[in-house]
């Protein structure tokens, strides 16, 4: 460097921050008196074993409060986060047995309750969702730059602790400080809406003070639930309903047997056994689950055993200990899953589904499937009621699982969703009757996949076309439209033109007859141009074929965009395992 070029260097970047506006990031001010003291009460810790391993860099006080540790509560994968960045990064030495009961007890005794893990539930199923943060936009400005809300909602901490997260931040990624911790544009002058002053504190002081209001340390929630949950008995037979997006509805059911092995009853084995009802596809599946703080529902399970038919299970199980809800997931990004519900089978008639899901007014003879648990084995038809206008005509099959009928619906019957009354049990919307598809939409609007195969995994992204009747105002996307469920589409791509000679339709991968999107390899391909990788926008397109030949296809599209892999990936939850 050439002599002076440090000190001109420094004065360009002064008067480049003071053009816009701008403060570099407020630094601590030297405290003479030593480290800052935790003034917030914490959380004891009883065990031994986390006493023993976490200690030596966490010591205690008279009151067994271990500094850090017990002015924080999260989640199991947030602990496991931890625990993981404790052995890579500061050298912690843990057998794998003792780093699962260690994280077990933090998750349990320093967890979150209920009411607090619901609001950030997708971060854990590893939902891809628009979320946004109404109650503080700057705080949620500040955090996504990196990452998901989702895993703030999921945080309780002290001030201090929020202060220390932020401190922890800058150190480990100094690029944050310019990338999220910055003041941008001038300060305000004028005040707010509400007549306010302007608030003109620094980006991380505003969002320390909101987190620490917002998610501290101790609320009523945990201090209810710390006080009351115990580990439920969920041995028994469990009634599965699910989703999933491409396939459609799924039904069957589920055994939850205790974990022979276990010591603390919140260890599980489980036999899956459901269907795929559009495609007649049946799986059976066999796996194994934690149950953390009382209701955190972690697992994993298998077709056979292999490998790779691997799923992580993910589920909330509610107070009443009567459903299991959530996500079933697998993928090198998590981004094929079903969404399920698992109900606890008593001796009374349980109601599941309905396949199809929906039908046409006036069609006769019509097969429908009622899928539930303590069916009659010998149902009537007047066993089954859906309300005015479709008259069940004959039983085809019963059984305790599933019970087929054949059934009427009247030319004039009222469109709209119907409940299922059977056997003492109601479903709600159980059928949905409409006059005609008006309109197709495809969903997700808007996918994403990633190219891989050779360095590094791809993301595939699954598409699915459903069906809109307007309702009764013959108006289309008005508040009484009426959604059909999945209709059978022809599938194609499109390019998506965003500059002269748009060629990604040529690179980016290739779509099936089922809408799956299948992305091309990551890295520079010879044959285009520049040497290019085969990254892109490309549109998705279904059209579907009304009953009436007569009318003309009903056509729609979604985005998509394909690019590059997750280079470096700062989540590899194993909580389930």
């Amino acid at each position: 460097m050439y002599p002076g070029m440090t000190r001109y260097c420094l004065v360009v970047c002064v008067l480049c921050l003071a053009a816009l506006g701008q403060q570099p990031p407020a630094s601590p001010k030297p405290d003479s008196s030593g480290p800052a003291k935790e003034t917030e009460e914490g959380i004891p810790v009883s065990n031994e074993l986390v006493r023993k391993e976490c200690g030596s860099c966490h010591p205690s006080d008279d009151k067994q409060r271990m500094s850090r540790i017990s002015h924080r509560r999260t989640t199991p994968e947030g602990w496991q986060q931890t625990i993981k960045r404790m052995v890579s990064l500061n050298n912690v030495k843990l057998e794998p047995d003792a780093a699962r009961q260690i994280l077990k007890y933090l998750a349990n005794q320093h967890g979150l309750a209920p009411e607090e893990v619901k609001p950030g539930a997708f971060e854990v199923e590893k939902r891809l969702i628009d979320y946004k943060y109404a109650a503080d936009n700057d705080t949620e400005q500040t955090c996504i730059k990196c990452h998901s809300f989702g895993r703030v909602l999921l945080q309780r901490r002290s001030k201090m602790e929020w202060e220390l997260l932020i401190a922890m931040h800058r150190g480990y990624y100094p690029l944050i400080d310019n990338q999220s911790y910055r003041r941008m544009g001038p300060p305000q002058t004028q005040p707010g809406p509400d007549g306010r002053p302007p608030d003109n504190r620094h980006p991380m002081d505003k969002a320390i003070a909101h987190l620490s209001t917002a998610f501290p340390l101790r609320t009523p929630e945990w201090s209810r639930w710390s006080a009351n949950w115990r580990n439920p008995k969920l041995d028994g037979r469990w009634l599965l309903s699910g989703y999933q997006t491409g396939k459609g509805p799924v039904f069957g059911e589920v055994t939850i047997k205790p974990n022979p092995s276990a010591k603390d009853g919140d260890e599980f084995v489980t036999e899956a056994s459901y269907t795929y009802v559009r495609s007649k596809q049946n799986v059976r599946r066999q796996g194994k689950a934690n149950l953390y703080t009382g209701y955190q529902w972690r697992g994993r399970s298998f077709e056979g055993g292999r490998e790779g038919t691997a799923f992580r299970e993910v589920l909330l199980l509610d107070r009443n200990q009567r459903e299991l809800t959530g996500r079933w997931f697998t993928g090198a990004y998590d981004e094929t899953g079903i969404d399920v519900k698992l109900v606890r089978v008593s001796r009374d008639p349980l109601l599941s589904g309905v396949f199809p899901a929906s039908l046409p007014a006036g069609v006769s003879g019509r097969e429908l499937q009622i899928f539930g648990a303590n069916l009659p084995a010998n149902a009537s038809a007047s066993d089954l009621d859906f309300g005015p206008g479709i008259v069940v005509k004959s039983i085809v099959r019963s059984g305790a699982s599933s019970v087929t009928a054949l059934v009427d619906v009247a030319k004039d019957a009222r469109i709209g969703g119907r409940d299922l009354a059977a056997g003492g049990s109601i479903l709600e919307r159980a059928l949905t009757v409409y006059d005609k598809v008006d309109a197709i939409k495809v969903r997700p609007q808007s996918g994403l996949s990633r190219l891989g195969g050779i360095g590094f995994p791809k993301m595939f992204q699954q598409f699915e076309a459903i069906g809109y009747s307007n309702g009764p105002d013959g108006k289309p996307d008005t508040k009484d439209d009426i959604e059909i469920g999945m209709v059978n589409v022809a599938w194609s791509v499109e390019e998506y033109t965003a500059t002269f000679g748009d060629d990604d339709l040529r690179f980016v991968g290739s779509l099936n007859d089922d809408g799956l999107f299948t992305p091309n390899v990551d890295g520079p391909n010879s044959a285009r141009s520049g040497n290019r990788n085969n990254m892109g926008d490309v549109w998705v397109v279904a059209s579907h074929q009304p009953a009436d030949k007569a009318m003309r296809p009903l056509r729609a599209r979604a985005l998509l965009i394909v690019t590059v892999p997750i280079y470096l990936r700062f989540d590899q939850p194993e909580v389930g395992q």
